[in-house]
């Protein structure tokens, strides 16, 4: 019987003369998911494309083999290896949306894919709705006519599955395929690829920066340093007790949904990750290791199999991993009490066209708050942030900073109150000029945003380095020899130049892996913790925002569904759309995946959220505006259910835990109904 699945053994690639991937190995077989974590750099990505030998310029491989079901990928003839590309592989990549032509109708486009196999003009089209139907998208008669733009970007992802899936591929390979979807589509589509994976009976290696994703996943997981494989094993265990103090590094740096900064802070992995090529002498991650001792720094330690059972390990004291970091305690640095209302926002509407994107939101933020904004894309979380930072177009409301009245267009605020609102935007790479100097990026928002009594700006350029961590060795580089932590805190630190009362953070986290990550939040934390200044924070992922948030106020199609203290909304009683979010972030991924839902066409006269609400009362929710019931100190929900039949939002792990997939295990919607 020939050999199954993808077997990689030995595999070691190099662009130029710097070694990349170090002596790779490990095995998939048909029908699971084998997962790849690890931080940015660390050639996750190169060791996900030389699957199907593609390399940038430069590349090559120094030896090793890739297998699939017995096939030498990288012994294939250049005709032959695009045949194989063409019938075993599929790619499913990051930006949904680049994958895509936006000149071509979806169905076009799938059409493009199943040209070669031998198919008439209406067995592909009947192919095509075939392809609609088994990634859950609704109507697929009328979404093969539509162009990318005019799908949701969950509907979006499901149609790049869609194409992937054409060729039945026996190899399928996914690339970040979630970064920057919201909890709800996220589920959605990894609920998708786990059903998909079950009927293809294809080895699937899925790359993520996301250790919660890996474990909701995952059958098995690789955890990759420096291009070397430094642990390998069953999910469960790894993430569970991890035998390498790398992968122990990576899950002290994950925010748990249902734990707070005071709970369980976060720690990120000390140090840099070695350039490709940088040779150590040793153990790779010795200069990082809390444990390492002469032994690791004379000599590289070879993979290990017995030391911890099902598992590989390449260390030298495998199951040896640092104490996790204590609870904050009492008085150190407890919850900050929040003070005066700093801002308000009363009855405020922004339209595009004749889109309402924010719909009479009320909102209030404190001196010294967390308010943590979330909800999924399209719920107008950004457009209400801009309105905030006054850029946004003109529209009804009112904004007050500290009781005076702000006006809604930036141009129009004085300098004193432009320096006092500020705002973190998500893409630092978009943000930053990139013909400047992190030097001249910084003394401008220093000149810019002075605050009274700020000093000389050698001394007040020092005084912002010291208080956002940054290496003055960093100064004289431009933004694209930057890491993206790196990038990221030259961002806030430009935000910060002027001593702001409100930074608002838009999606400040969202690409950044989980130790940059960690160091990122804690910085904010930091900088809330000395200064006192607010923050309007939005983020897609619960984890993060219940982390670091004081109070959460949740979004749908314009309006604030919910509102209370952070504990509270993320425990219940909820508003049976928070409940859908957080069941999406703390559940394992099931078999059981819905249709996805289309986009609203109109703004309903109702609740808005009633056409997806598995609670809803016939007759009254889609016809009658909701009420705001009180469900507990300062905790608002809008919905016509009476408290006590509110669904409870509690994650399904205990708090601090992460949760883990377990195979065959549904995971449950929003349930009831009435």
């Amino acid at each position: 019987m020939s050999e199954q699945g993808l077997v990689v053994e030995g595999l070691s690639t190099a662009y130029g003369s710097a070694r990349v991937l170090h002596d790779v190995s490990f095995r998939v077989a048909p029908g699971e998911i084998y997962g790849l974590v690890g931080e940015s750099g660390c050639g996750k990505s190169t060791l996900a494309y030389a699957l199907a030998r593609h390399f940038a310029p430069g590349g090559h491989v120094l030896g090793g083999s890739v297998r699939l079901d017995g096939t030498e990928v990288l012994a294939l003839e250049e005709r032959e290896l695009r045949e194989w590309r063409a019938s075993r592989l599929a790619f499913v990549h990051q930006d949904a949306a680049g994958a895509l032509d936006p000149t071509m109708r979806i169905g076009r486009q799938l059409a493009e894919v199943l040209r070669g196999r031998g198919l008439s003009r209406r067995e592909t089209a009947a192919r095509v709705l075939e392809l609609l139907r088994a990634v859950r998208l609704p109507a697929p008669e009328r979404l093969a006519l539509r162009f990318p733009h005019q799908l949701s970007g969950g509907q979006q992802q499901r149609v790049v599955i869609a194409a992937a899936l054409a060729t039945e591929p026996r190899l399928l390979v996914l690339d970040e395929p979630t970064t920057g979807l919201d909890a709800s589509v996220e589920h959605e589509v990894l609920g998708l690829l786990a059903e998909l994976r079950d009927r293809l009976d294809a080895a699937v290696v899925l790359v993520s920066h996301d250790l919660g994703l890996i474990g909701r996943m995952c059958d098995r997981v690789g955890v990759l340093y420096a291009g070397r494989l430094v642990e390998s094993g069953p999910v469960r265990e790894v993430l569970a007790a991890p035998a390498h103090p790398y992968t122990a590094g990576l899950l002290a740096a994950v925010p748990v949904l249902g734990t707070t900064r005071h709970d369980r802070p976060l720690r990120s992995v000390s140090g840099r990750l070695p350039l490709p090529g940088e040779t150590t002498g040793g153990c790779a991650f010795a200069p990082r290791c809390a444990l390492a001792e002469d032994a690791c720094r004379a000599a590289e330690p070879p993979p290990a199999t017995g030391a911890v059972r099902g598992r590989t390990v390449r260390c030298l004291r495998p199951g040896e991993v640092p104490p996790a970091a204590p609870p904050v305690t009492a008085g150190a640095s407890a919850p900050r009490k929040a003070g005066a209302v700093l801002l308000e926002v009363r009855d405020l509407v922004r339209r595009y066209g004749t889109t309402v994107a924010v719909d009479h939101v009320d909102l209030t933020v404190r001196e010294g708050e967390v308010l943590g904004l979330v909800g999924e894309s399209g719920s107008g979380k950004t457009t209400l942030a801009r309105a905030i930072a006054g850029l946004a177009s003109d529209g009804t409301g009112t904004l007050a900073l500290r009781g005076a009245p702000l006006p809604p267009r930036l141009a129009r605020r004085e300098a004193d109150v432009r320096r006092r609102v500020q705002m973190v935007f998500q893409n630092p790479d978009a943000s930053l000029n990139p013909s400047h100097r992190v030097r001249t990026v910084l003394r401008r928002a220093l000149t810019t945003l002075a605050a009274p009594g700020t000093g000389r700006e050698s001394a007040a350029l020092e005084d912002l380095l010291e208080r956002t961590r940054i290496d003055a060795d960093l100064l004289d580089r431009l933004p694209g020899r930057l890491s993206g932590g790196q990038k990221q805190r030259v961002s806030i630190a430009r935000g910060f130049a002027g001593r702001p009362d409100l930074v608002i953070c838009d999606e400040p986290v969202s690409a950044l892996d989980v130790s940059v990550q960690a160091a990122v939040l804690e910085l904010l934390a930091d900088q809330r913790d000395r200064t006192g200044t607010s923050y309007l924070f939005i983020s897609h992922d619960l984890a993060v925002v219940g982390h670091l948030a004081d109070r959460i106020a949740v979004m749908y199609r314009g309006a604030v569904v919910e509102e209370g203290p952070a504990a509270d909304v993320l425990r219940g009683p909820s508003h049976p759309y928070t409940a859908l979010l957080v069941e999406a972030a703390a559940r394992p991924v099931g078999a059981g995946v819905p249709e996805a839902p289309s986009p609203p066409s109109a703004r309903p006269t109702g609740c808005r959220f009633a056409d997806r609400c598995a609670r809803r009362i016939t007759g009254l929710c889609a016809e009658v505006p909701p009420p705001v019931r009180a469900v507990g100190a300062g905790h608002l929900v809008r919905c016509h259910l009476e408290v006590a039949e509110l669904p409870l939002g509690a994650p399904s792990s205990p708090p601090g835990q992460m949760v883990l997939r377990e195979r065959g295990q549904q995971s449950p919607g929003v349930r009831g109904g009435r």
